[in-house]
This record gives structure tokens, sequence and C-alpha cells, in this order.
């Protein structure tokens, strides 16, 4: 089966309004229509995966299963070393609450408050699924990384998640003070985003 869009619908399998921004931003030249999973009554279904290509797939099938469309899902998160990789797929929920971003930006302070500069490096990573139906046995499966490190304290304001604290070293600020045309030119989701672009096309 190709992997070409014949009714141009895809139904985006996410709840976060911050990815649902940046994903429709970096798509929105492309001859297909994202439909948010909301617009069709499809729930959030709970993130039981070790790994964000897993816990991709199982929002990808979810969506695909409940409306009978190909579906696009992401799973992404921020991996810090000095942490030994937390919080990993564990990102939106750090402090506990699904998508808290100040608690959990809090709680990643409050962790990196003792370690060093040179021992700050973290990156953001982001998988993006499409399956062309939920019972799809070859999913589509792009990855993106975006190398950085984590600042002493917040700043700037566009964005979201742990934006605030992502010091992005080509552009000499934080990932929440750049203009966002240029975050979704250069992040992981972009990254990712252009890798199924070109497979899609």
């Amino acid at each position: 089966m190709s992997n070409n869009i014949e009714n141009g619908k895809i139904v985006l399998a996410s709840g976060n309004s911050g990815k649902l921004r940046e994903i429709q931003a970096v798509l929105d030249q492309q001859r297909f229509q994202l439909i948010k999973q909301s617009e069709l009554n499809v729930p959030d279904v709970p993130e039981t995966g070790t790994t964000f290509v897993e816990n991709a797939i199982i929002k990808a099938r979810h969506a695909a299963q409940l409306t009978g469309l190909p579906a696009l899902a992401d799973d992404s998160g921020i991996e810090v070393d000095a942490l030994q990789g937390a919080p990993g797929v564990y990102s939106a929920r750090y402090a506990g609450e699904h998508g808290a971003d100040e608690a959990n930006n809090i709680k990643l302070l409050s962790e990196m408050k003792n370690v060093a500069e040179e021992d700050r490096g973290a990156r953001f990573q982001c998988v993006i699924v499409y399956m062309r139906h939920a019972g799809d046995p070859m999913p589509l499966i792009c990855e993106g990384i975006w190398e950085g490190k984590i600042l002493y304290d917040l700043a700037g304001s566009n964005g979201f998640g742990y934006d605030p604290l992502f010091f992005v070293p080509t552009h000499g600020c934080s990932s929440a003070q750049l203009d966002p045309a240029e975050k979704n030119r250069i992040s992981h989701r972009a990254q990712a985003l252009q890798k199924l672009i070109s497979k899609l096309n």
C-alpha cells in the first residue's frame, strides 16, 4: 500500500495545544488536511510505552482506530545528561501531573541547581509516527534530535514545556526566546516532520 494520502485528511493524535500549533505550522503548506483528534471526539489514550516510539504508535493507532482515518502522532521530551536521560518519556508528567509546564520546569531547575555548566548538556527528542490505518504493519517513524543545555533560570515566553530552560547554542538564547518561525525551522519536531514530509511526497 502506498503512503500517499488519498483523501487528504489525517487525524492529529494529540491534545497538547503547543504541539498542535507547531505541527500545523510546519505542515501548513502540504496538500493534506490535519484534523485535531478532539474535533472528532477522540479522547487521549494512556501513554503506557517506555520509549518515545512506543508512545507515538499507541497514540496514532488509537486515533486511527476510532476515526478510520490515517493518523499522525508525536511523542517527545527532553533528556538531561546529568539526570541519566531523565525526564525522557516522562517529560510531560515529570512533576506528577500531565502537562503541568510550570511545575515540571521548577522540578528540573531544582534537580539541576548544583550541576556545573559543563555538565548541563541536554537534548530534545521527537518521534513522529504516521499510520495509514489502525492495523498498519509498517508505520512511518521519523526522529528529530535537538542538542542544547539546561539554563540556570527561565528565559523567554515563546513556546511551551521546557523551552524556557533549553539553551540553543547555535542561536545563543533559550528555545523560548526564539521567533516561533525559527523554532519551527530548526527544532527536534521540525526535523522529524521534514523527514516525514519527504517520505509522504
